[in-house]
């Protein structure tokens, strides 16, 4: 595909995937994500023919640029959209493949200082919404999600959703998840456990009063 091929289908991406979006200038000039991955491309390439220093000069200028940090040596798939994307950074063995979609505050991060393949792989269609920290070298599955502020240190199946500190599968019908904007109304573990609990306090609660109503009824008895 030509260069300008993919710059376009890169922007279409963009107004499939924001309703903000209202024209292709508008997009060309002022979608940081898209810079981001574009600069990205360039570095890549130089990386590739083992310049590094030229690709981390292009990596750190759009770091500066756009505040999303993108290692040159990440692999990165096609139509990947990065939403806002402040904040964002994408370790060095990070694989991410086509369809992605990332919002703004997510780190795809290492948990050491080993050696090898350290950084997340995202298959096709993964979604991984505001603020998550998915870590090491992990596996996110196709059409998986992540929920908004998790911390994700396990592989993700395909299809499922995960949420929470540390992250936890919610969610996993074998069924393709769909790639909607609503991600924050995702599952809440810990809400619905206190739920059980609050449930539980009021149950005992009420053998409690009736124990003492059966008690003061048999001592006015006596």
């Amino acid at each position: 595909m030509g260069m300008f091929k993919r710059m376009k289908e890169d922007m279409d991406v963009v107004f499939e995937q924001d309703p903000a979006a209202r024209s292709y200038i508008e997009v060309f000039l002022t979608y940081s994500g898209l810079h981001a991955v574009w600069s990205h491309r360039i570095a890549h390439a130089f990386y590739k023919r083992k310049l590094y220093f030229i690709a981390r000069v292009i990596s750190q200028l759009a770091r500066f640029l756009t505040g999303i940090e993108i290692h040159p040596a990440a692999n990165i798939g096609r139509r990947l959209f990065i939403d806002h994307g402040m904040g964002v950074v994408i370790g060095e063995t990070c694989d991410i493949g086509d369809n992605v979609t990332i919002f703004q505050g997510v780190t795809l991060g290492g948990t050491g200082k080993e050696k090898g393949k350290r950084h997340p792989t995202l298959k096709d269609h993964a979604l991984i919404a505001t603020g998550a920290k998915v870590l090491g070298s992990i596996t996110i599955g196709e059409s998986a999600k992540v929920g908004a502020g998790s911390v994700v240190l396990m592989d993700v199946p395909d299809h499922a959703t995960i949420v929470g500190i540390p992250g936890k599968i919610v969610k996993q019908n074998g069924e393709k998840v769909r790639r909607e904007l609503d991600h924050h109304n995702l599952p809440d573990p810990v809400h619905d456990r206190c739920q059980d609990l609050q449930r539980e306090i009021d149950e005992l609660k009420m053998e409690l009063t009736q124990l003492k109503e059966g008690n003061s009824n048999g001592d006015k008895n006596l």
